[in-house]
């Protein structure tokens, strides 16, 4: 099925159902997107990947990664960020997870986790380590925060677009928005050069997480939308975007 990208809108896409182990959607699957926040779940992997969350997070770090998971909060990004040694962490993450098309910020913004470029089939992979080869308190812990996602994020975005609108029962999400008018964190850098290949200029707005049953389906939809697009038309057209995408698991849908 042909995925319907609004006109002037770019689209990366990945639907995974975990029951068969086969794609069921694709579109642009490799090509690379700057993350938002979605990087944010390479960063709490990369913090409990010698560790146990039911044992050696202190509650500080917890109550951190609590709001960075459900509420898509920046500030504590950026900790993790400088505390686990920035680009270095999707260096890990990279070998670790096998993921083939991410890699850090471009070289003119180094200390940008946003800027992290990511494809739909990476993040597919990323969430299939979650729920099929993590640890299972790893798995238990992160996964059950995004279930929890908030509706706003910390800097007030309303984050229930794409997934959470289309799918409003048993779904996870980890989204992402940056450029956006208001938003928080790094947004577009209209001034740079894109000498990287890596778009900073449009405003981009991401829906990653899973839906249906036991998690059974991951849906990776990214987008770039033309500078100034406002929030509210971009939210709408990643929603109906994601609600026209085949998703098993959805009752309606089998």
């Amino acid at each position: 099925m042909t995925v319907p990208v609004p006109s002037g809108v770019t689209a990366g896409v990945a639907v995974y159902d975990r029951q068969t182990g086969q794609f069921v959607q694709r579109h642009n699957e490799d090509h690379r997107f700057r993350s938002a926040s979605v990087v944010k779940l390479l960063i709490v992997l990369d913090y409990l990947w010698d560790r146990s969350p039911a044992d050696d997070v202190p509650s500080d770090d917890r109550t951190r990664l609590e709001v960075m998971l459900r509420s898509s909060d920046d500030d504590a990004a950026s900790h993790y960020w400088e505390e686990l040694g920035g680009g270095a962490i999707v260096d890990r993450m990279v070998k670790r997870l096998g993921l083939t098309h991410t890699a850090g910020p471009p070289a003119t913004h180094p200390g940008f986790w946003g800027y992290v470029a990511i494809t739909a089939a990476d993040t597919v992979r990323i969430y299939r380590y979650l729920l099929e080869q993590a640890p299972v308190p790893v798995r238990q812990y992160v996964m059950d925060l995004l279930h929890r996602a908030t509706r706003h994020g910390t800097d007030g975005f309303d984050q229930y677009f794409g997934i959470a609108s289309a799918f409003p029962r048993e779904f996870s999400i980890k989204q992402g928005w940056s450029g956006f008018h208001g938003s928080s964190g790094y947004g577009s850098d209209r001034a740079k050069p894109q000498d990287s290949g890596l778009d900073l200029r449009s405003d981009a707005l991401h829906t990653t997480g899973t839906v249906g049953p036991g998690d059974r389906t991951i849906v990776a939809l990214y987008t770039l939308h033309p500078a100034g697009t406002p929030y509210e038309q971009a939210y709408a057209e990643v929603t109906r975007m994601t609600g026209a995408l085949t998703v098993p698991g959805v009752p309606d849908r089998q």
